[in-house]
Order: structure tokens, then sequence, then C-alpha cells
């Protein structure tokens, strides 16, 4: 073949080659258009197997158009991925884990249920009004006391004795043995819980019938510093006292020493042996006797506070427990009190928060205060309150101080019983009196008896004090219906004062601080309750209105009890202090 003929067939067979790359470039384009458009309507699924559908077409140019197509596809599919990101914290799944753990120690706040407004039933309040009614008739016909008891206001008389009014002429008792008496007796008030106002006048009232009047007189409340002058000669003592306490029935005998040496009825040195015997008197109840008695009251408490059937059981049980401890627990040292009281709180409530973890009646939750109704400071606090708004402030501080202190070490023992149990998430919407509501009023008997029997009060005073505490009950009934809970306090305190000055007017009622006591014990966890401990419970947030509640109802109980001493001022037969 000669040159120009291969030329011909060379150049032939690069026109069909670069025919053929032509054709199979248009042959390839609508597929690639089509792989490209796809996409479009099949986002993710189809997006990346498909790459795989181009090797049919062998020939090497195709990976030329692969990556010019591949772009497209890569730039839809991400705007199309991110809306299932954007969904996927709409959905917010992590709250379910948040709601599942609910065990958290979290209770919900709810106000005491006998004193709630919208729980109180109406036959609450009636049987409050008629309560309140019986108290004003027995009142009104023992308002005036009788000859007999007038001469035995000032208790026995025996040797040493002075004629009402002072001491006879030429029989003023040395300065040395007033010093003495004064000591023995502001020892004694202080120990009882007085107020330093009221130790205070009762000393001055001392010295001044027995001749001392320029006696100086220093009264805290674990110190008291006297300073009698005589006839060029200047006696002091001090004496540390607080350290010990006085059951009620050592209280009246007490009251009624105070009285006598205080009109000049019996000299100084009779008044001394008279303190002395009332320390040494045995106890009038037996420690088992006391036990029952304390159980008695844990539960009559737990009523008062909306306890089931099963609370007002487990109260009663653990009152055993507290107040077994409490009696063991009475000689031990001071430096070792905190550590007693944040022990039965503690034991206390981890039975209480076990037996709802195991799910008994939310009703047992009252039986966590009850049993701890005793170690409350709400007398200690009220004392301060009242001591604060006479201007002592020194002694009001530090009972205020030593009273929170005490609050403080129970809470301990509370939130430490939650923490190593956990404490279950509780909806406490139920009924307010789940026993019914003629139970509380049976509930303040069974607790005067309990709080007189354990705190060894006479027996002849068991039926005046339970005629003041159901006058301060129904009282602060009546109060919440129309006031609401704190004002329930004043008004329950300003009704208790003329009965317990009255009740004292009588030959066989104890004095009005003896009637106090018991009614402290009822006022204060009546208006404070549950909410208290369940905000404690409930975190930080809720802890600042507990610390308000606290506070109102101790003031709101200072003020009804200065009112009422301001009301029954002209109904005292004589100048016996109330606090």
């Amino acid at each position: 073949m000669s040159a120009g003929g291969r030329v011909r067939v060379v150049g032939a067979i690069g026109a069909v080659a670069v025919a053929g790359w032509f054709g199979v470039g248009c042959l390839g384009a609508p597929p690639a258009a089509a792989w490209a458009t796809a996409p479009v309507v099949e986002p993710l699924p189809t997006d990346q197997p498909l790459e795989t559908t181009p090797p049919p077409t062998e020939p090497e140019p195709e990976p030329e158009p692969v990556p010019t197509t591949e772009p497209e596809p890569t730039e839809e599919p991400v705007p199309t991925t991110p809306p299932p990101t954007t969904e996927a914290p709409a959905t917010e799944t992590p709250p379910t884990p948040t709601e599942t753990p609910s065990q958290a120690p979290v209770l919900e706040p709810v106000p005491p249920a006998v004193l709630a407004d919208d729980d109180v039933s109406p036959w609450s309040w009636i049987i409050a009004a008629l309560v309140l009614l019986a108290s004003a008739a027995v009142l009104f016909a023992i308002r005036r006391p009788g000859a007999a008891e007038l001469e035995s206001e000032t208790g026995p008389v025996g040797t040493g004795v002075l004629t009402p009014g002072g001491p006879a002429p030429g029989t003023t008792p040395p300065p040395a043995v007033t010093l003495a008496a004064m000591e023995s007796v502001g020892e004694a008030m202080i120990d009882a819980g007085y107020s330093v106002t009221t130790v205070h006048t009762a000393l001055l009232d001392i010295a001044t019938v027995n001749a001392a009047p320029a006696t100086e007189i220093i009264v805290f409340p674990t110190a008291l510093i006297v300073s009698a002058r005589g006839v060029g000669e200047l006696s002091t003592g001090a004496v540390a006292s607080g350290n010990a306490k006085l059951t009620l029935a050592q209280l009246d005998e007490l009251n009624r020493t105070v009285e006598a040496a205080r009109i000049g009825a019996i000299d100084p040195a009779t008044t001394r042996r008279r303190i002395r015997k009332l320390r040494a008197q045995p106890l009038p109840y037996s420690a088992v006797q006391r036990v029952v008695a304390y159980a008695l009251l844990s539960a009559g408490l737990s009523v008062l506070l909306g306890a089931s059937w099963a609370g007002a059981g487990v109260a009663a049980v653990l009152g055993v427990f507290a107040g077994a401890a409490q009696l063991l627990s009475a000689r031990a040292s001071r430096d070792y009190q905190a550590l007693v009281t944040v022990a039965i709180a503690f034991g206390v409530s981890i039975a209480v928060f076990l037996l709802i973890r195991a799910g008994l009646d939310p009703g047992v939750l009252p039986a966590l205060i009850a049993p701890l109704v005793t170690l409350l400071p709400g007398s200690l606090l009220t004392t301060g309150v009242i001591e604060l708004a006479t201007g002592q402030m020194m002694s009001g501080g530090g009972r205020l101080a030593a009273g929170t202190m005490q609050l403080v070490l129970l809470a301990v023992g509370i939130v430490g019983a939650a923490a190593l149990v956990g404490v279950p998430r509780i909806d406490f919407t139920t009924a307010s009196q789940p026993i019914g509501p003629i139970a509380p009023w049976i509930a303040v008997a069974v607790f005067g008896v309990g709080i007189v029997v354990y705190n060894c009060g006479r027996r002849d005073s068991i039926i005046w004090i339970l005629l003041v505490l159901y006058s301060a009950y129904g009282a602060q009934v009546i109060g919440d219906v129309f006031l609401g809970g704190v004002l329930s306090a004043f008004v329950g305190a300003l009704v208790m004062t003329p009965v317990a000055v009255l009740v004292a007017r009588q030959r066989t009622g104890p004095p009005a601080v003896v009637s106090f006591l018991p009614a402290f014990w009822l006022l204060v966890p009546g208006a404070i309750g549950l909410v208290g401990v369940a905000t404690i419970l409930g975190g930080d947030q809720a802890g600042a209105d507990t610390l308000v509640t606290t506070a109102s109802t101790m003031v709101a109980i200072a003020l009804g009890i200065l009112a009422g001493s301001a009301i029954t001022g002209r109904l005292r037969s004589s100048r016996g202090p109330l606090l």
C-alpha cells in the first residue's frame, strides 16, 4: 500500500474514533443528568449507593464527569441533613430521664392539716365555738376565788413566818441571809425558764420586803448577780444557773414559794429551805409511766397534725423511743445534749422515711414531728421574743440564738436521715382530717394528759390544764378560719392568757406558767405543722418561707401573751409572774 493510502486509512480510523468519542459522550450525558436530578426526589438513602451505577460504562473518560456531577448531590444532601439535626433537640428527650428518678428528696409542702383553710370542715369550727362557749361558762363560774382559797393562796406556813407587808419591827433579817435567799430563788426561777424581767421583779420585791431596797440585781439566762447593801457593808453574790430543769410539780411549788416570799409571808431562811425541799422532792410518776405518757402525747399530737390511724400508731411507737431516750440522757453532761438531740431526730426521721419508701400511707408523715415536740424550743424562742419586746436585748438575743441552734440540730437529724434513706416524691393533697372532725378534740385531751404525766405535774392540775388547752386550741381554730395560720397563734395565745390567770387563782389550779408550757407545745406545732419540715426537705428556695413562718409564729404568740397579760392585769389576785 502506498503512503497516501496509509494516510487515508489512518485519517478514516481517526475520524471513526472521534465520532465514537462524541457518540459515547452524547450517550453518557443523559444518565448523568438523570442521576443528578434523582437525589432531589430521594435524599439520603439513594445518594451514596448510586455512585456504583456509573461503572457499567467502562471507558476511562467517565471519571471526569463523575467529579463534576458529585458536587451537585453533595451540595443538595447537605441542606437536607441539617433539618434532622435541628429537629433532634426539638424533641428534647433529656426531660424524660429527669422525670424517671422520682426518688428525689422533694416533698410538697402543705399547710397544717387541721388548720388549713381549704380543708377545715364546718364541724371543726362549730365544735371550736362550742368549746369556747363551754370554757367561758366555766371561767365565769370560777371567776371569784372563795375565802378558803384566798387564805391558802400563799401556801402552807411554817416557822419563820413574817406578817404580810414586811418584817416586824426589830426583826430585820441579816443582809447575808436575804442575799442567800435571793440567790436560791433567782437560780430556781432561771432553771424554770422565767424571763429575766420576771426574775428581776420577783427578786427586787423580796429585797424590798426584807428591808434591803438598795439591792442591785443583774439577771442573765444562765447567770445571776445580786449585790445587797446593808448597814455599812456590801455583799455581792454570783450564781451560775440554767443547768437544771424543773418538773411541773416543782414549778408549781416554786411559784407558791416565790409568791409567799414576795409579800413577806415567809422569811428568807424559810424561803431557802423550801427551795431546797422542792429540788429534792421525788417524782410523782415512775419512768415507765412517763414513757407511756410520752407515747400518748405523740399519738395525740400526730392526730392534731392530720395523721391517719397508721400515722398515729407509728407516732406512739416512736414516742416510746424518743421518751425513753430523753429520760436516759437526762443526767448526761450538757456537752452531749446536742448529740442526743441530733440522734433522736435522726432515729425518728429514718424510721418514718423508711415506712414511706416501703409504701405505707403518707399519713404517717406527722409522726415525724409529734415525737420531737418536747425538743422544739417553742417556749425558749417565745420568751426571747418577749424579752426583746421589753428591752432585754442581751438575754432576748441569747435565747433566740439558743433556740435557733436547737432547730438547726433537729434539722440536721431530719435532713441527714432524708439523705441516707431518700424521700420519695409524694403529693400531699389528701384530706386534712382522715380520722374525722371529732378526733382532734379527743386528741387534745390525750395530749394534755400525756404532757402532764411526762413532765410530772400534779394530778389535781390535769383538769385545769385541759381547760387551758381546749381554750387555746379552740381559739386557734376559730382564728385560722377568719385570720389565717400565723394570726391563729396570736388568737390562741391571747385567749389562753386570761384563762391561765383565772385558773391560777383557784386552790387546786396550777400557776399560769405551768398551764402555758403545754399550750406552747400545742400552739407552735399547730401553727407551723408540717410546712417547716416539708420546706426544709424541699430545698433552699422554700427555706426562707419556713424561717419567715417560724419567726412570725413566735412573734404572734409573744404578742398574744403580752396583750393577754395587759388585759388580765386587773384579774390577778396576786402579782404572780406569768412568764
